[in-house]
């Protein structure tokens, strides 16, 4: 029972899973917090293109 409870101890396999899932959190926080900026700087640009075309119509 102390070996088996040592060997419990030592095994870091579920923790480098966790550390996996983390990592891959942090990165599709990072990923969506760009694409968001992105996209409402796009839409800007966008809209400003726009504007400027109609105006010269």
């Amino acid at each position: 029972m102390k070996n088996l409870m040592n060997r419990f101890a030592k095994d870091e396999s579920g923790a480098t899973a966790i550390e996996y899932g983390l990592i891959a959190a942090l990165i599709a926080v990072v990923c969506i917090s760009v694409w968001t900026t992105v996209g409402t700087n796009l839409k800007s640009r966008f809209e400003e293109v726009r504007d400027g075309l109609v105006k010269k119509s």
